[in-house]
């Protein structure tokens, strides 16, 4: 397993709408397998494969936070949303690729949801909770759609803002790590 690098806002890559997956290959497997050691080493509970830089619509998720219980990994592989509740929640979100930046998002509280899993069987469940909130953040990401999208423009300018300063700080400390090395 390799843990992938992820894509931080503002890059092209995660506004672009992926493409289906029309033949799960040992790739995609692989893919996956890197993408839920990526999600966990983050530490997030969910990661979209345009976040890697793949733009195919997989989405891998574990919403498991209580360290006694047992992890749930999940590959969703073209996930679609089949129904939505029409009562909402209010979620605090953020994103592996807007690292430290969280805003209140709201989103049907439920929703039920239809993939394929790796072996190309078709899987489909209803969740609820984090479970829901996270499932449409990451369908969000394959369609190029982030959640700062929700926010007001100044909001979202600011955001922005900060993601730019912080790549621009992580491009100088590498150069600067290879210029001693």
């Amino acid at each position: 397993m390799t843990i992938r690098p992820i894509l931080i806002h503002p890059d092209p890559r995660l506004k672009k709408r992926c493409a289906p997956v029309t033949e799960i290959t040992d790739a995609h497997r692989k893919l996956a397998e890197d993408m839920l050691e990526t999600m966990y080493a983050a530490p997030g509970i969910g990661l979209a494969a345009p976040q890697v830089g793949v733009l195919e619509r997989i989405l891998v998720m574990d919403c498991v936070k209580d360290p006694e219980a047992e992890p749930r990994p999940m590959v969703l592989i073209n996930p679609e949303i089949t129904w939505a509740s029409e009562e909402t929640r209010v979620y605090e979100e953020g994103c592996l690729s807007i690292p430290d930046q969280f805003a209140e998002i709201e989103r049907p509280a439920e929703v039920r949801v239809r993939w394929l899993d790796l072996e190309g069987r078709e899987q489909e469940e209803h969740f609820t909770g984090l479970w829901a909130t996270c499932v449409q953040h990451e369908i969000d990401h394959l369609d190029g759609k982030l959640f700062i999208d929700y926010l007001k423009p100044l909001r979202r300018q600011m955001i922005t803002r900060k993601m730019v300063k912080l790549k621009r700080d992580r491009e100088r400390e590498r150069v600067a790590e290879r210029a001693r090395g």
